[in-house]
């Protein structure tokens, strides 16, 4: 039997409420929408998800509040067999919660109310050097406070792991944020935010991907959508494309793209090889409903 790479995912956990629509609302403009849905989701307990259900043996360090939303997220980690041990719920905020609307191309729009993510601590951190020391793969987004994304990045340099950050949602980031990090994963928006060069096409690409490795960056991977990704590493430089699917719902790609990349890596694959690995994860993603229902498992690649 083949052992599992131990990665470990710092971020978010929220309760994503969903809607369908023919088409986004203007400012004022109330219209009928489709069906609904209450899927488990945000950017950590996604790329969670993804990482156990790709091969990885998951760890998973955030903040729910002990509400039923909270319970119901224990409850959904523990079936999909993540390590709990340090995830706190707090007494004392909500569970973070996220309003999704799906327009009929797949596009979404999502506004998230943070609760207990924005609450996770040093101490938090703190209690979870042990796992820390023994990921081969430390995966850490934007939906919780920045300095503990720097702490994070910093006790991952510090015990010599690699790390990759995922800048999501866009935030501009600091020079000790950027140098010495092993990997970084912008989507165009992000790239565009983090470099001030917009994405147009492979050569805007490589031109953003080299200004963040001028920053102290190790490799870079910018996803583009229906395009592929951009890949800047050592070995390979250069679009890898995807397969062209009629997209339903493009939540959570990113996230099934992030969790996919860190089980590759960890199971000491190339960059080029965790690209195509992530990549079809990431386009059976789009082809169903929701973040962590449309996550595709090992058996489905």
């Amino acid at each position: 039997m083949i052992k599992k790479p131990k990665i470990l995912v710092v971020g978010s956990s929220n309760m994503d409420m969903v809607i369908q629509t023919g088409h986004f609302p203007k400012p004022g403009e109330t219209i009928i929408g489709g069906e609904f849905s209450l899927i488990p989701g945000g950017k950590g307990a996604n790329q969670a998800v993804a990482a156990a259900r790709l091969g990885g043996d998951v760890s998973f360090v955030s903040q729910i509040g002990k509400d039923v939303f909270g319970d119901s997220s224990l409850e959904n980690f523990i079936k999909e067999g993540i390590d709990i041990s340090y995830v706190r719920q707090n007494p004392e905020q909500s569970t973070g919660v996220a309003l999704i609307t799906v327009d009929e191309s797949g596009e979404n729009t999502i506004i998230v109310a943070p609760g207990a993510n924005h609450h996770i601590s040093k101490e938090d951190i703190g209690r979870a050097e042990k796992v820390f020391a023994e990921a081969k793969v430390i995966l850490v987004q934007l939906e919780i406070p920045m300095e503990i994304v720097k702490a994070c990045l910093s006790l991952a340099k510090k015990l010599g792991k690699n790390a990759i950050l995922n800048p999501a949602p866009a935030a501009d980031l600091g020079g000790e944020i950027l140098e010495g990090l092993f990997l970084i994963t912008p989507n165009e928006t992000e790239a565009e935010q983090l470099t001030g060069i917009s994405i147009l096409d492979e050569a805007s690409a490589r031109t953003a991907a080299t200004a963040l490795i001028s920053k102290g960056v190790e490799n870079v991977i910018i996803t583009l959508g229906a395009s592929g990704a951009y890949c800047h590493s050592k070995d390979f430089q250069g679009i890898l494309p995807t397969q062209k699917v009629k997209a339903v719902d493009s939540t959570a790609a990113g996230d099934t793209f992030n969790g996919a990349l860190a089980v590759a890596l960890g199971n000491k694959h190339s960059m080029e090889e965790a690209v195509r690995f992530a990549l079809k994860a990431a386009t059976l993603s789009v082809q169903k409903m929701g973040a962590q229902s449309s996550i595709p498992y090992l058996k489905d690649l």
